[in-house]
């Protein structure tokens, strides 16, 4: 999950369709909340529709299928950072996988970024109480895209900051040739509450642009206080960008544990560091997004998009980020073929590449066939993890959420029937909504989420395979529901 590029989890949240009641609930700060059969006529679906969207869902929540896949994405294949040999591998398996299953498949061509992470070491060399011959480990991690110390490291006093305007008034005196440590705290409360998008949105800004920030200062390095929930001392990588206008510095995420450690012993006087990180950023490598279709019997030039990205970070397996998103679409096409399904329109599978630390895959597709742009009915993605799914988050014109009315209902049966319009989707289908393509991101509890996203934590024993199956069973109806609307949805 990449917020650089798409931040649709602190999207402004227009309203909500809430199925169960029949209600068109709107946002707190607006009005209050009105009928939906006084705002758009009932939808109907044909009743086979109706029946085949419910074998869909009763199939999807009784199938291992997408677990066995995700299993062997994280078990045997590993972590997937874009260039490396386990993305190559995962996208041989997973091309493999779509032959078999009958798919029309299509490997399309990408140059993405191929960074390697190398050695990663801190320690507190001087700080107030220190006792004589001893220094303080710090764990932290490089973040994706960091340019390297010195062979033999730096070591520079710490200045400690919890936001940008406290690192402007410092003034470039006070942070000329020093590490700074933005030590931003990610609201867990905002998390628990089930607004983690939006905690992690805030944290990341701090990782995204910190380092930028400080060099303009005159800074050596830059931390970052991990962007995630749980403090487990676990630190939390991701991407960070370097503008034009900025010099390179090196950058790293510390732990919660350790911000707050570094920020108790800077405030009784002097904190100094030793700072090592070796990364290399190597010459762009080929990859692929993996295309495959299973062809519409009508319509087949007609396209909606069943997605995840296929690239992760390096530290943990990548199971919940993403992926679950993967064999979540994966087991969307499985289904049709299990059941003999037919969709009027094809479903277009794609395992994205380089969404961690580029966007390479989505930003490619979506110039590639911008000629095809009108015959994409819809896209869809998951990338936020494998929990409880409760509906979709769509941007898109408010008119569609009528039409899904149906669908929603069969889908709240396992608590998956909300539909919300969003100003933003998921970070690979972003370059289609913009270009007018109604777009769906799965909407899932996210409350864990960012206590083991971009970690080491990031491993197979995080997802719950009953969850795993209820966002299948989401994907795949909304999916089959798409494919066999008998009008347009409106763009």
């Amino acid at each position: 999950m990449n917020v650089l590029t798409s931040t649709p989890v602190v999207a402004k949240r227009v309203f909500v369709l809430a199925m169960t009641v029949g209600l068109l609930i709107s946002s707190p700060s607006t009005s209050q909340p009105q009928r939906a059969q006084e705002t758009a006529p009932v939808t109907t679906y044909p009743a086979q529709l109706s029946a085949d969207l419910r074998k869909l869902q009763e199939a999807a929540l009784s199938s291992d299928y997408a677990y066995r896949q995700l299993a062997h994405l994280t078990d045997s294949i590993g972590p997937r950072l874009s260039g490396s040999p386990q993305a190559a591998a995962a996208v041989e398996y997973i091309a493999k996988e779509m032959r078999r299953l009958g798919l029309e498949v299509k490997l399309e061509k990408l140059s993405v970024p191929h960074w390697v992470r190398g050695e990663e070491t801190a320690a507190l060399v001087r700080y107030p109480g220190q006792a004589e011959g001893t220094t303080q480990k710090i764990i932290l991690t490089a973040l994706g895209g960091s340019v390297p110390t010195a062979p033999d490291g730096l070591n520079a006093e710490v200045v400690v900051v919890n936001n940008f305007d406290e690192l402007k008034a410092l003034g470039r005196d006070k942070v000329a040739g020093k590490i700074v440590l933005f030590n931003a705290r990610f609201d867990r409360q905002m998390a628990a509450e089930g607004f983690g998008g939006e905690a992690y949105g805030q944290a990341v800004a701090y990782r995204s642009g910190g380092a930028s920030a400080a060099a303009r200062l005159g800074a050596v390095a830059a931390l970052n206080r991990s962007a995630g929930g749980a403090e487990f001392r676990l630190p939390h990588t991701g991407a960070l960008r370097y503008p034009d206008d900025a010099p390179k510095i090196p950058a790293a995420a510390v732990t919660a544990e350790d911000g707050d450690l570094i920020a108790r012993l800077a405030a009784l006087g002097t904190v100094r560091m030793q700072l090592l990180l070796t990364p290399k950023q190597l010459p762009d490598a080929e990859s692929y997004n993996v295309i495959a279709d299973f062809k519409g019997s009508e319509h087949p030039e007609q396209i909606i998009i069943v997605s995840g990205h296929l690239d992760s970070w390096d530290l943990g397996t990548g199971a919940i980020d993403d992926g679950a998103g993967v064999v979540i679409a994966m087991q969307t096409v499985q289904l049709l073929k299990q059941l003999h399904l037919r969709p009027k329109r094809t479903i277009r599978f794609i395992a994205w590449m380089n969404e961690e630390n580029g966007v390479v895959g989505g930003r490619t597709y979506a110039k590639d066939h911008a000629g095809e742009i009108a015959n994409h009915f819809a896209a869809i993605e998951s990338d936020r993890g494998a929990g409880h799914p409760l509906g979709f988050e769509v941007k898109g014109r408010p008119e569609v959420l009528p039409l899904l009315q149906p669908m929603s209902a069969i889908l709240q049966t396992s608590g998956a029937g909300l539909l919300q319009i969003t100003t933003g989707t998921e970070t690979d289908i972003s370059p289609l909504g913009t270009a007018g393509v109604p777009s769906f991101g799965l909407w899932q509890d996210t409350r864990t989420y960012f206590d083991y996203h971009h970690t080491a934590a990031d491993t197979l024993d995080k997802v719950v395979p009953r969850e795993l199956a209820e966002n299948a069973a989401a994907m795949a109806v909304l999916a089959y529901t798409l494919a066999n609307l008998p009008q347009p949805l409106p763009r």
